[in-house]
């Protein structure tokens, strides 16, 4: 229960970390042998995510926050949090380790999470510290963290096998959209404000920190992602079969991996395709967003219809930007938090919604659905912002800057509202395709 009394902040870190919970408990609600299930190598069983938010939530909330008089034994015991240490137990091997039962792990998430409560609501002043070892700032990180995991964890569901557990909502229908140059918007050249700030996103993490200038040129970016009509274009043209289009280390990972369509799409046997979501096949819908393509395909797509994929500074311009100023929106369309007629965010459709469904929560730019849907690829390795420092632990962003991942922007359908904004930086290795990502076109101006 809220107090009364307790800050705005911790209000409403309170209200993410409750309704993450709810959502977690949702897609877990299965028997042991769903949950213990290893659908596919590239992901953990559901008992393993379930437990690892209850033990994170313990160590980064009751351990690392300096409360006072709150000395207890721990509800994760040494031995037991070392199972669900993503550093020290790759994704592939977790299904060997000796786990809590789904039982007992949400057994642990409630235990922890009482206390949590108990602490937040108490309005100690720590509770409402916005600092990097503060309550309110380490319950929204906390939040975040599980609301990844739950992106996670749907594709997983995703992944598996079997009769479908889980059912969409509906969504807002899209409009005819040309795509291509045709439809693309001008940004113009000039300074933008990139990365966020404490006191703007008392949420922002360390790899989005700290706010600062760039100059840009002028370079025009598509007013919708790229969708499954248009990669159906380039199936058919051969794009999966011109090597000219992937660049060496695509063209290896293309032919190795025998790629030919996005990961879950299959002909039909009549010269179409379609594609499997969750667990239920289908014709693939033209009008969505492509979704499930890899760096290299979005890469190769981009050179066969004559453009290129935005750097990571350009994405962040054109959602959070603002003509002739130099001002910086946390989302596209202002302040405003994420509404149903704003984006596609929090997985409850299992989709993405068609492009130019969401013409109100175009940026000030009138670029349309950066935020939700998929996550789109940038052309963007990922490294540190100048003056980057490590926030409530080195291992969160440093051990990945370097060349070997690319930074994706925007979110998904099945990203929540808190765990995404403008200045949110996502990364992943570029032959990845279980995750929600597709890609939007940049050409130079």
């Amino acid at each position: 229960m809220i107090s009364a009394t307790a800050t705005t902040d911790t209000v409403q870190a309170l209200r993410e970390l409750e309704a993450a919970r709810e959502r977690t408990l949702a897609l877990t609600a299965f028997d042991e042998a769903e949950l213990t299930r290893q659908h596919s190598p590239l992901m953990s069983p559901l008992v393993w995510d379930l437990a690892h938010i209850g033990q994170q939530e313990e160590h980064f909330l009751l351990q690392e926050v300096p409360w006072t008089g709150t000395a207890s034994e721990p509800v994760f015991r040494p031995e037991i949090a070392a199972l669900y240490d993503a550093f020290r137990h790759p994704r592939a091997s977790r299904i060997e380790l000796p786990l809590l039962d789904a039982a007992a792990a949400r057994e642990h998430l409630r235990r922890v999470r009482g206390r949590v409560g108990e602490l937040l609501t108490g309005n100690d002043a720590l509770a409402a510290d916005r600092g990097p070892r503060g309550g309110a700032f380490v319950a929204s990180l906390v939040a975040q963290h599980e609301l990844q995991h739950i992106e996670t964890m749907l594709a997983t569901h995703q992944l598996r096998s079997g009769a479908a557990l889980l059912t969409g909502t509906e969504l807002p229908t899209g409009r005819a959209v040309r795509g291509g140059i045709a439809d693309a918007v001008l940004i113009a050249e000039g300074p933008a404000l990139i990365g966020a700030d404490a006191e703007h996103e008392l949420s922002s993490l360390d790899n989005e920190r700290p706010r600062h200038a760039v100059a840009m040129g002028a370079f025009r970016l598509g007013r919708v992602p790229v969708t499954n009509a248009e990669w159906l274009e380039f199936i058919a043209d051969g794009g999966y079969a011109e090597a000219r289009w992937w660049g060496d280390d695509g063209w290896a990972h293309r032919t190795l991996n025998q790629l030919q369509a996005p990961l879950f799409w299959s002909p039909d046997g009549a010269g179409g395709w379609t594609r499997r979501r969750f667990s239920s096949e289908e014709p693939v819908p033209q009008g969505e967003p492509v979704q499930h393509v890899d760096f290299h395909e979005a890469q190769a797509f981009s050179r066969w219809a004559g453009a290129r994929l935005p750097t990571e500074q350009e994405w962040e311009k054109a959602a959070a930007g603002v003509p002739n100023q130099l001002a910086h929106r946390s989302w596209p369309w202002g302040q405003q938090p994420p509404a149903g007629h704003l984006a596609n965010l929090g997985g409850a459709a299992l989709r993405p919604a068609p492009a130019g469904a969401y013409p109100q929560g175009a940026s000030a730019y009138g670029v349309e659905q950066l935020i939700g849907d998929v996550w789109e690829w940038t052309s963007s390795t990922l490294s540190p912002w100048p003056g980057f420092r490590p926030m409530i632990y080195d291992n969160y962003s440093a051990p990945f800057f370097g060349p070997d991942y690319r930074v994706l922007r925007g979110g998904s359908w099945a990203t929540g509202p808190a765990a995404v904004r403008t200045s949110f930086r996502n990364w992943d290795l570029p032959i990845r395709r279980q995750i929600f990502s597709g890609l939007r076109l940049a050409w130079d101006a």
